[in-house]
């Protein structure tokens, strides 16, 4: 099989992480996704807390396009706390993708690598009751916050996608797969996206 970068991006609750996991363990290659944090704290030397504070959160100011080049310098970039955070980020994206086959969620992932050719992108979506059950039975959320929780991080993700990108998010024809998580339950998408990295590579 020929190398290949899975990114995933997602609607909240649809169980991205779980999906991820296990179609890392089957096809044998890493998975990144708050992974992607600790790296880019580790090589960056910046707090931690500092990085899940802007986790896909869109900056005020940031304003550089995001090339296959590499990204700015940060000695002299003279860019604010925010964005040189978000810039180790989508370096560390293109790092772990650099580095041989492997799964990053979310992130804006797929349009940071949009110059390679071995890179598959997924979108998986679900059905506001199947997203509720989910992030009610397995994200352990007070079941009269669940509604609001889901359209927050969704909003959360769509902005920070949409500032980046200059696709939409969840834009099923901008992904290699758009996927209805909730008609194939989590096993069947991970056997979905398997089989389409299997047929493509």
């Amino acid at each position: 099989m020929k190398n290949f970068v899975i990114t995933i991006g997602r609607q909240f609750g649809c169980g991205a992480h779980e999906i991820g996991t296990k179609l890392a363990e089957k096809l044998g290659v890493p998975y990144y996704d708050k992974e992607i944090i600790k790296r880019a704290s580790k090589e960056s030397g910046f707090d931690e807390n500092l990085f899940h504070f802007y986790d896909e959160k869109p900056t005020r100011s940031f304003l550089f396009n995001v090339s296959t080049d590499g990204l700015v310098p940060m000695g002299n970039s003279g860019l604010s706390l925010e964005d040189q955070i978000i810039q180790y980020q989508f370096d560390t994206i293109k790092k772990v993708a650099s580095e041989g086959n492997c799964i990053i969620v979310g992130r804006c992932a797929e349009y940071i690598l949009r110059e390679r050719k071995d890179v598959v992108s997924v979108f998986l979506h679900a059905d506001d009751e199947y997203r509720m059950n989910r992030v009610i039975n397995d994200y352990g959320i007070v079941p009269k916050n669940a509604a609001k929780e889901i359209k927050a991080m969704d909003k959360k993700r769509a902005k920070f996608h949409n500032f980046y990108s200059d696709d939409r998010w969840g834009d099923a024809s901008t992904y290699d797969l758009s996927i209805n998580v909730a008609k194939l339950g989590i096993d069947e998408t991970v056997e979905l996206i398997a089989n389409y990295i299997s047929a493509k590579f």
